[in-house]
């Protein structure tokens, strides 16, 4: 068998792996091994297949890094921001058990003037507790 067709079964194969994982590291190393097998299709040496190949998955693996980074969210903001949720029920201390994500989940007010309502806002967590006003601040 050609050396592109183990260069291109790679590549296939390290797609299928990246659906897995989704973090397109994978996927560079993938196009990589593709250009490795372009190289070899084309009649280059073995030593220049590896080459290319290996500076290819070097540099598509920082490309994906850096792009990750970029888009990446900060580990001090919560996804759950801005969310609504639906009140069950408040208890005597000013804390309520709202409905959020198909279950129940401990929340607070997030001053004590805030107006109770029956659909709130999380503004903000605190461990595994829901911060809620009655608009976002």
């Amino acid at each position: 068998m050609a050396t592109y067709w183990y260069w291109w079964g790679l590549a296939a194969v390290l797609v299928g792996a990246e659906l897995l994982t989704g973090t397109f590291y994978l996927v560079a190393l993938a196009v990589a091994f593709a250009v490795g097998g372009v190289v070899a299709w084309s009649g280059g040496p073995f030593s220049m297949q590896l080459l290319i190949a290996g500076a290819l998955s070097v540099a598509g693996t920082f490309a994906a890094h850096r792009w990750r980074r970029r888009g990446a969210v900060p580990p001090d903001v919560s996804l759950d921001v801005g969310q609504t949720v639906r009140i069950a029920a408040w208890k005597d201390d000013g804390t309520a058990r709202v409905i959020y994500r198909g279950t129940q989940w401990d929340a607070e007010l997030a001053t004590p003037t805030s107006a109770r309502a029956e659909t709130m806002v999380i503004v903000g967590t605190r461990g595994s507790r829901l911060i809620i006003a009655d608009r976002l601040r």
